[in-house]
């Protein structure tokens, strides 16, 4: 349990389409990779943190890419999410701000993706 080691902040990187909050051509693509079982298993383990009483922060990146470039967009639960990927190493140093302040995006669950990648699918399928 984490009450009991003494955990009260948590950053948890899920994956996007837990909400089915993906528009278009690329969310019923996204529903084809990730169906049977791997959103659904996401979906419920958010739920359980969003029901707790941990300071939480949901990631929901986009399909992640090598790309060596810092270069991303936030979007909250409820609304549409925007690209089709974002980098690792975006995603790297969101958390890295997430845990030097970490009173910003408490109880927030927010899509992350590279500005400008809308699209079917992401540029490397």
């Amino acid at each position: 349990r984490v009450d009991a080691a003494g955990v009260s902040r948590l950053i948890w990187i899920s994956t996007l389409g837990i909400y089915d909050e993906v528009p278009g051509a690329f969310g019923k693509w996204n529903h084809q990779m990730l169906d049977g079982g791997y959103l659904e298993t996401y979906a419920a383990a958010a739920k359980v943190i969003e029901n707790s009483d941990l300071k939480y922060t949901i990631i929901r990146p986009a399909w992640l890419s090598n790309k060596n470039i810092v270069s991303y967009e936030l979007t909250e639960k409820g609304e549409p999410f925007k690209g089709t990927e974002v980098s690792r190493r975006s995603i790297a140093d969101f958390v890295v701000k997430l845990i030097n302040d970490p009173s910003k995006h408490i109880g927030a669950s927010l899509g992350v993706d590279q500005p400008n990648t809308q699209g079917d699918k992401p540029s490397f399928y």
